[in-house]
Order: structure tokens, then sequence, then C-alpha cells
């Protein structure tokens, strides 16, 4: 299917107007994404994999959304094209005034395309806030352990810390704080009690019995 079909084929469905305009209006998404117009007749394969992440979010704008879900927008690119995508799909963002959702494993795209941070273990958010807060006061020990896991330029170490252990089984988790056969501050409670998240300072939320108030 060429991809001007693609495109065209959304605006058609959300729309009631001709195939005439919707190929039209296809052509302008092309052309607001870097894709020039007269490319609209090629297939997938004549594209490269940073052409067809945009015709994919030529696809997503298409019809004006109020959300965009962004899950792994920039995965299997190489970090040139990676920074490309992410500066356009700023742009956009702005440009169609919509509001976007990014899944990403990625704290480097987290840290510059996003204002607000949930970070998720076993289909849990266990610690919610800012991204300042997240980042520069990081409380729960599956956070602390993400930016552990992270290489920095200028620290002198030889190994990463990884996290220990393994990711639970989906349909087999452990009891308590999904958590605790991995967390280094794990307690009988933690093992046997739901964890309820807490503000622990004002919009920054850690699903842990065993962390304070940051430190200012």
């Amino acid at each position: 299917m060429r991809i001007g079909e693609q495109v065209a084929e959304v605006i058609k469905l959300h729309n009631d107007i001709t195939w005439r305009r919707a190929n039209e209006r296809a052509v302008n998404m092309l052309e607001t994404v870097g894709i020039p117009g007269d490319r609209f007749n090629e297939y997938p394969h004549q594209f490269s994999g940073g052409m067809g992440q945009r015709v994919v979010i030529a696809i997503a704008l298409a019809c004006n959304p109020e959300l965009l879900i962004a899950d792994e927008a920039t995965s299997a690119l190489d970090v040139t094209i990676q920074a490309q995508v992410l500066e356009m799909i700023a742009k956009l963002k702005k440009e169609f005034n919509t509001s976007m959702i990014i899944i990403s494993h990625s704290l480097g795209v987290v840290a510059e395309q996003c204002d607000d941070l949930g970070v998720m273990y076993a289909g849990k958010i266990v610690e919610l806030g800012s991204k300042e807060a997240i980042f520069d006061h990081p409380t729960h020990p599956y956070t602390l352990g993400l930016f552990g896991a992270v290489p920095h330029l200028y620290d002198d170490t030889e190994r990463l810390n990884p996290i220990a252990g393994m990711p639970p089984d989906p349909s087999n988790l452990p009891p308590g704080c999904h958590f605790n056969p991995r967390c280094p501050l794990a307690t009988e409670q933690c093992r046997s009690e739901k964890i309820a998240a807490r503000e622990i300072e004002p919009g920054h939320f850690c699903r842990c019995i065993n962390v304070s108030r940051p430190e200012r």
C-alpha cells in the first residue's frame, strides 16, 4: 500500500470528505513532517527508518488529535535520526496544540521531551512527579536503580550498577510490592502488604514505605 494512501485513508475514515480532498490533505501532512509531496505514490520499502517514522507521525497527526501517544517512537533509529524525529515531534506538538504521552525506556528521550514523569514497574506507577523532581531527587528504589544503571560520561567507574534479579512474570507477580524480590530495602511489610503511593513533597508521589522527603 502506498504511503500517501495510508495517510489519506485515515483522513477519509474520520472526516466526511471526498477521496480527492483526503489525498490533498495527505500531501500537506507529508510535507508537514518533511516528506516531499511528490513521494505520495511511493511504497514503505522505499523509505529509510527515519522517513518511515515520519510517515507514521503524519498518520497519527492527520486528524488533529488532542492527545498523541508515542510508544517507543524512536526505537530502532540511530542517534542522529532519533534526534531529528524528536525535534520534529516537539515542533509539531506545539504547532497542532497536542498533548503527548511518551512511553520510553530511554531516560534521555524522557529528559528532552517530558514535563511530568511516571516510572512504572510491573504495571504500576511507582513514582510520579515533575521531570525536575524525579531527575533531581529520585526516591523509589527502582527509580534509583534505573539511574544507577545509566553510564555517565565523566564518572570514573569500571562497571555499571545494574538492578539485581530479573523482572517478574506478569501472570505471577509477587505479593506485596512487586519490586520486593529485587529491592535492597525490602522488609516483611513490603513482601506482604500492598504499598500505596504517598506524597513525599508537593506533586511528587512514591509507592514505597522506606523513603523520606527529599532533601533540598
